[in-house]
């Protein structure tokens, strides 16, 4: 189960960095969700994963501790209003700029007429 939930926790890392990486603001902000949303699954197999058991003090033998928990919700509160906050900027930024490119520019041709003119000259 541990190496089944560590290879989910890699595939959301692997996803979030390719998708932060991309040149439009909205893979942008999808890749940040999915990075947030990795670090939630790490903190909160931080907490030791185990079947059965009781969230609360008192109900089982074993239970499992409060404090991951906590702190993944507390991330999940915050995690989103940071999406609805960047959301909120890029479409500010889309609007002022009339394009969604995170630095504001649309990638230019340059590198083909370079291609061009080294062939040719």
């Amino acid at each position: 189960m541990e190496a089944i939930y560590a290879f989910c926790v890699g595939i959301l890392t692997t996803c979030g960095f390719f998708l932060v990486l991309r040149g439009r603001t909205f893979t942008v902000v999808i890749g940040l969700t999915m990075l947030s949303y990795a670090v939630n699954l790490f903190l909160f197999a931080s907490g030791r994963l185990k079947v059965d058991g009781a969230a609360v003090l008192g109900q089982s033998a074993e239970y499992s501790d409060p404090l991951p928990q906590a702190l993944v919700l507390t991330a999940i509160v915050i995690g989103f209003a940071m999406t609805a906050f960047v959301v909120i900027l890029a479409m500010r930024s889309r609007a002022d700029q009339g394009d969604d490119h995170v630095d504001g520019q649309a990638p230019s041709s340059n590198s083909e007429s370079n291609a061009t003119d080294k062939r040719n000259g």
